[in-house]
């Protein structure tokens, strides 16, 4: 990040122009006087969304005028496993020898989406890479626009979730100008929305998921199934980041008529044969839940949980567990928080070593403890928490 751009110097200034010292705005944002120090003196490159959130609300700016990103991209040893994805994306295919078909690389399909939705991201890389390869070369025809989109949208989402955010982009851009229609489109840029969530671009998630979710509006009297997923998930991530930018009377609209269009589907929406995610109440529930996290209400979140008997439905459910451990540790329940995440270790071990989030919260763990369990140390290797 240039100096220039440094959220250290942003903080300072603005602190200076309310009047405010450093202890007072640590006193008025909840975060401590010596992190503050430490942001405005650039001993911290960054800092998590959170912080960033409590320093904009307290200064009653919006999170986005602190905020270029929520974290750099992971250099060296730590990206190596994903330059293979990397390259398939970023580079034009160069091939010799047989020609791929359409109707090859399609049936490879079933098996890329199985890898995905299993959160096997190893397999899945030396899956999709040479396919993406294979799909480069394939023409301009309607079929091979379909494929190539999908296969480049499920390559955009698997290096947002490991933070390969300038390869996500490229995925991303390239998935929109092959996709067949509005509805693979609308995936995409709800994605795409999440990717710049991720980089911390508030302001562009929030206008591009909004711009998109108004074009998309269906008809409710005659809408589709996929119509209304199409159009809840861009909602939701609308909501998304109205709520991390401090906007919190347009999060709370968007993410209303998010609901009351769950509502009108009245059931949990499969994964569709090209959509890669779930859509009705269930991740509704899940997404409101994660804004409690936001809102530093965790008692809502446990008893949302509590509330429901843990339904494993939508895909957002991992990411809803996180929350939850996220809130055992807001209360101070390490031991519970543990027990969650050692439950979402079992189920998904590829999908929790990349996700920053699961880091932070054993992070919070691990600096309350005098000493680690068993249980503790190996939850700290599988999410690379720093020794």
């Amino acid at each position: 990040m240039r100096d220039d751009t440094h959220i250290g110097s942003r903080l300072r200034d603005i602190r200076k122009r309310r009047g405010l010292t450093q202890r007072e705005l640590a006193t008025a944002s909840g975060v401590s006087l010596s992190l503050i120090r430490k942001l405005e003196q650039a001993e911290l490159s960054d800092t998590r969304m959170e912080t960033a959130r409590r320093l904009a609300e307290a200064l009653r700016v919006h999170t986005s005028t602190l905020l270029d990103r929520d974290d750099e991209e992971p250099r060296g040893d730590a990206a190596e496993p994903w330059l293979p994805l990397q390259h398939a994306v970023q580079v034009a295919a160069d091939r010799t020898g047989e020609a791929p078909t359409v109707a090859g690389v399609s049936e490879l399909l079933p098996e890329v989406r199985r890898a995905y939705f299993a959160n096997h991201l190893g397999e899945l890389t030396d899956l999709l890479a040479p396919l993406l390869g294979d799909a480069d070369v394939l023409g301009d025809s309607t079929q091979a626009r379909d494929v190539r989109s999908h296969l480049l949208q499920i390559a955009g989402s698997v290096l947002t979730q490991v933070r390969q955010y300038e390869a996500a982009e490229t995925a991303l851009r390239r998935a929109l100008d092959d996709a067949p229609d509005r509805l693979r489109a609308a995936g995409i840029i709800t994605t795409w929305s999440w990717l710049l969530v991720r980089q911390g671009k508030l302001a562009a998630s929030r206008e591009l998921a909004t711009r998109w979710a108004d074009d998309v509006e269906p008809r409710m009297s005659r809408a589709t199934p996929e119509e209304l997923a199409a159009w809840g998930w861009l909602l939701m991530q609308a909501s998304a980041a109205n709520l991390r930018d401090n906007r919190r009377g347009e999060a709370a609209d968007t993410m209303r008529l998010a609901r009351s269009v769950s509502v009108v589907l009245g059931r949990e929406l499969p994964r569709g044969s090209s959509r890669l995610t779930t859509w009705g109440p269930t991740t509704v529930r899940y997404k409101a839940a994660e804004r409690h996290i936001v809102l530093d209400e965790p008692d809502k979140v446990l008893r949302a949980a509590r509330g429901r008997g843990g339904q494993v439905v939508s895909t957002e459910y991992h990411r809803h567990r996180l929350d939850v451990a996220k809130a055992h540790t807001m209360l101070r329940q390490y031991g519970e928080a543990v027990e969650v995440l050692s439950g979402v270790h079992a189920e998904a071990p590829e999908w929790l070593a990349s996700q920053r989030y699961a880091r932070d919260i054993l992070g919070d763990v691990v600096q309350r403890r005098r000493t680690l369990t068993p249980e503790m140390r190996t939850l700290a290797d599988a999410v690379g928490l720093p020794m």
